[in-house]
């Protein structure tokens, strides 16, 4: 008797991977420990990176994107700061640091340099 393995279907395969991507990266900048000690909120799952809303720091970025690099295995970070004028419904986007190649061992080190919030004791 030959059994076939039985599988979900593709979109519900790429939706496991994308979610795994997500919490992957939130693992490796510290999980539960980095929310508490940085005060970030909102987690975004972007399919190939994470969205996070950022606690005041010392730059005024208000948000950051972490996307993964299959190809290279590396990560790029994107700090920004996103205003939205209630007046005339324009969202206006500035950068403030972009860092691409990044190792995931860096992924701390880079978030403590650009906003001056520490991950760790």
């Amino acid at each position: 008797m030959n059994k076939l393995a039985v599988s979900a279907p593709p979109a519900l395969k790429t939706l496991k991977t994308t979610n795994m991507i997500a919490q992957t990266i939130l693992q490796q900048i510290g999980g539960k420990r980095f929310t508490a000690m940085t005060g970030s909120r909102d987690y975004i799952n972007m399919g190939n990176g994470l969205r996070m809303s950022l606690a005041r720091n010392k730059t005024s970025a208000n948000r950051l994107d972490i996307i993964y690099d299959a190809g290279a295995d590396l990560y790029n970070m994107r700090f920004y700061r996103r205003t939205f004028s209630k007046k005339t419904f324009e969202c206006r986007t500035k950068d403030i640091a972009v860092h691409e190649g990044i190792y995931f061992d860096m992924l701390e080190e880079m978030f403590t340099m650009v906003t001056g919030l520490y991950t760790r004791f």
